[in-house]
């Protein structure tokens, strides 16, 4: 009965690592599903506007965009998840120990400066910076470049979400700012069990309000990230005042998104070499 249990655990453990992921990509493609009716159903408002300003060229233009913004997510986030930043199969260098070099007793093994043990993983990740809860994968020295990307193309994504979704909120107030279009808003879910409104008046509110939310959150963590970047920190040394692996901002983005780091974002394709090895890091002293 206990190795029933155990091995139950084990099931239901396996599963919930792969639930915010599951979670994340129903999201996203909910969000896609909505801009994608609002560019081909809903944008042309009148009936003579349907050959001008929403033509068929200018909706292919909007579907390129959003399809376009949709691919790089995620494949980004593919190629995060399968990019392991673990010391595993990584030769650490044998008895040459340098400065920073730290053992880690759950691993049995030396690890190398900005390394450091994730207990979620149960791992050693070079470089990390933190556990992304969202993708259940650490972000360190080999994915890091996937995962600001990713992260930028869900701010645009977003972005570009926000305004196709301004004439949802330009309609839920079109008669000014009731009790009822406030709690539409901000709680679409007590009006929908309540029957105050339809199941589509609600799917609209609810995806309006999630990109919104999803936006400004999106918005502060890339920029978290981007001056981490500029800095040459990692988020576990962005609590210390010092910044002893800051290069200058041009070779910390290459340092962080490789050799060709000025085009590499905008396709996850696009081959750009790391210049360390997530090992050995040049440090200002």
């Amino acid at each position: 009965m206990a190795r029933f249990m155990s091995r139950l655990w084990c099931k239901v453990e396996s599963s919930g690592r792969h639930l915010p992921i599951v979670l994340n990509a129903l999201l996203v493609f909910s969000i896609t599903a909505e801009v994608s009716y609002l560019v081909l159903v809903e944008a042309p408002l009148e009936p003579e506007q349907k050959k001008t300003e929403w033509s068929t060229m200018w909706k292919a233009m909007h579907l390129f965009a959003q399809y376009f913004m949709l691919g790089n997510i995620t494949w980004n986030a593919s190629l995060f998840v399968k990019t392991n930043p673990s010391i595993r199969g990584v030769f650490l260098g044998g008895d040459a120990l340098g400065q920073g070099w730290r053992y880690c007793y759950k691993c049995e093994t030396h690890t190398p400066p900005r390394c450091s043990h994730c207990y979620d993983c149960n791992v050693c990740v070079l470089r990390r910076d933190h556990h992304c809860v969202f993708f259940g994968q650490c972000v360190g020295f080999y994915n890091y470049r996937y995962f600001l990307t990713c992260l930028f193309f869900m701010w645009a994504g977003l972005l570009y979400a926000v305004v196709m979704n301004a004439e949802v909120f330009i309609v839920i107030l079109k008669e000014g700012v009731t009790f009822h279009s406030v709690l539409l808003l901000l709680m679409p879910w007590i009006m929908l069990v309540s029957g105050q409104v339809t199941a589509r008046a609600f799917a609209f509110a609810f995806i309006a309000d999630t990109c919104v939310v999803g936006f400004l959150l999106v918005a502060a963590f890339l920029f978290f990230h981007v001056v981490l970047m500029l800095k040459g920190q990692t988020t576990r040394e962005w609590y210390s005042t010092r910044q002893p692996y800051n290069l200058g901002a041009l070779a910390n983005i290459r340092e962080c998104l490789g050799k060709y780091w000025y085009i590499c974002w905008l396709c996850p394709l696009i081959p750009s070499p790391l210049p360390g090895d997530g090992i050995n890091f040049k440090g200002v002293h």
